[in-house]
């Protein structure tokens, strides 16, 4: 298969989080990289413009799904928090390619659990429990 190609698109189902450096448990999703940079609108004297100029840049919270497992770190990283002892944590969702490398990764800093849930429980179906923890981050960047 021939190396990636810069304007290759690239797939949304292969990817990998790490939390302070280690690895955690396949994520099925894994969502909230987003960005946003609010608006300050303002005018300059008698004109009849407005200006418009970059304010605060905020974050979304990162939302991660994942198969429901005996895994203790994140339910142990969120008792924490609910005890008032507040550990940020920096990480990492990284993209990978086909073969399992690295095509890039996004970094965020300060991250922290703010949110906990697990899925609906039916006995009328037969599918996978999953878990969900919502981050919340202070940075997002492209690494």
């Amino acid at each position: 298969m021939p190396d990636r190609r810069e304007f290759d698109h690239i797939a949304s189902y292969n990817f990998k989080v790490e939390i302070d450096g280690i690895t955690t448990s396949s994520f099925l999703e894994a969502e909230g990289l987003e960005s946003i940079t609010g608006v300050m609108r303002s005018k300059d004297g008698d004109s009849l413009t407005r200006r418009n100029q970059p304010g605060q840049t905020t974050y979304a919270n990162l939302i991660l799904r994942r198969g429901f497992t005996n895994e203790a770190n994140l339910s142990a990283w969120r008792s924490a928090v609910i005890a008032g002892d507040i550990q940020r944590k920096s990480g990492s969702i990284i993209i990978l390619d086909e073969a399992g490398r690295e095509i890039m990764r996004f970094n965020f800093f300060e991250a922290w659990p703010c949110r906990w849930k697990l899925g609906k429980l039916s006995t009328l179906t037969d599918s996978v429990l999953i878990e969900e923890v919502e981050l919340v981050v202070e940075k997002i960047e492209k690494g």
